[in-house]
């Protein structure tokens, strides 16, 4: 028999959210560990948030809103409380009953720079990061370390001239408007233009207009956008175009491919070197693991920066992008330097090398997963500690998706 769709609302209903995820969801093992998390990060909470006043929405269900952007790949803010008012498999995750307004999308733009001055996003990364150390999950002698670009919010047009934003920002919005107008002519119209006609005065006008930067020399020391002031016009390489970026860096370990330390920063080309370095002063000083090797890209190939592993204990094992120079034909200030390449060319014929090149891959594997799945390829954020903070997110969430499956096999 045909069945009909009743369309009569119910005046009362029951919904057990526990009910409706089946047992076996992915889900249910990253609820699980990351709830035990928070409850440890009680403490830190309570010293971000004052004893008085309107009660705010839980900073546990704050970030677990936000992992659960980098899990399912939610593009915003907006949709991500779209989802959470709709989808009942976010409000089980987020403890939300099925009757509970979900929370105005502002609230995460509101509560961002609370969680950046309290350090909570990098705490609960920590906190990830420890609970994977002590199930034995991590190496703690053999790492890998290196970068990748994220493209920036802004439009490479918003590169301009460092003094040209100053002037537009004085002048008001309509200055460039009156400088054409001036230009055309005095009795041409509002629309007038290089381009402009007798009958154009109602034709459409673009607001991503055409720009042709030909011929135009552009650099960071003369130029900078107006939309991300601290992006950088960078290439990754020789044919590569430019792009306005910022620089992500991550170490990872060599056995499971966890992530153990990230950093965003500038771009520039000693970036990578210096990031790598204070990831591993990081590494030591919160989680007391220093490691015995560093697998590296040809990025990484520096005399100084092996001098710098080395005193740190750490044996360098880095791909080389060209030979070392005789130690005895360089100047005396330089010689300790080629002295460090020689000593890693001579690597390279070992077993110890040639692995952990080859365990190199997992930590390119992690950004991978961190762009594309993550959010991460491009920004949608404007602040380099904004794009900290989704990073450091990006990778507990991967950590945590890797450590359900390391204890599941």
């Amino acid at each position: 028999m045909r069945g009909k769709a009743d369309r009569q609302g119910k005046m009362f209903f029951a919904i057990d959210l526990e009910g409706r995820v089946r047992p076996d969801h992915p889900l249910r093992a990253i609820k699980a560990t990351v709830d035990r998390i928070l409850a440890g990060m009680t403490d830190a909470f309570a010293a971000a948030y004052s004893g008085t006043g309107r009660p705010s929405v839980p900073p546990e269900r704050l970030l677990k809103a936000l992992l659960l952007m980098a899990l399912y790949s939610v593009r915003s803010e907006r949709q991500l409380a779209e989802r959470i008012d709709t989808d009942l498999l976010f409000r089980w995750f987020l403890d939300m009953d099925p009757a509970e307004p979900a929370f105005d999308p502002t609230t995460f733009t509101r509560n961002r720079p609370r969680l950046d001055a309290h350090g909570l996003t990098a705490a609960f990364f920590d906190a990830v990061l420890r609970e994977a150390i002590a199930a034995g999950l991590c190496s703690g002698d053999h790492f890998s370390v290196d970068g990748t670009l994220i493209e920036s919010y802004a439009s490479i047009k918003s590169f301009r001239p460092a003094g040209q934003h100053d002037r537009d920002k004085d002048a008001g919005p309509d200055a460039g408007q009156h400088d054409r107008d001036k230009d055309a002519g005095p009795d041409a119209g509002p629309d007038a233009g290089p381009d402009a006609g007798p009958d154009d005065s109602n034709a459409f006008k673009p607001r991503n207009a055409e720009v042709d930067f030909h011929g135009q020399r552009r650099t960071n020391a003369t130029h900078r956008s107006g939309t991300d002031p601290e992006a950088r016009l960078f290439r990754k390489g020789l044919g590569k175009e430019a792009k306005l970026c910022h620089m992500g860096h991550a170490v990872a370990e060599n056995r499971h491919g966890l992530v153990m330390s990230v950093a965003v920063t500038e771009a520039t080309g000693t970036a990578e070197r210096e990031a790598a370095l204070a990831m591993l002063d990081r590494l030591g000083e919160r989680h007391g693991v220093r490691p015995k090797t560093l697998g590296t890209d040809k990025g990484f190939d520096s005399g100084p920066f092996y001098l710098e592993l080395e005193a740190r204990g750490v044996e360098p094992h880095g791909a080389m992008a060209k030979p070392p120079r005789d130690p005895e034909r360089v100047r005396r200030d330089q010689r300790t330097g080629v002295e460090a390449r020689v000593r890693m060319k001579e690597r390279l014929a070992t077993d110890g090398y040639r692995l952990s090149q080859k365990c190199r891959k997992k930590v390119e594997e992690c950004f991978g997963w961190i762009k594309t799945v993550g959010g991460l390829a491009r920004s949608r954020l404007v602040g380099r500690w904004k794009i900290r903070q989704q990073m450091e997110l990006a990778a507990a969430a991967y950590n945590l998706i890797r450590m359900r499956k390391l204890r599941a096999a």
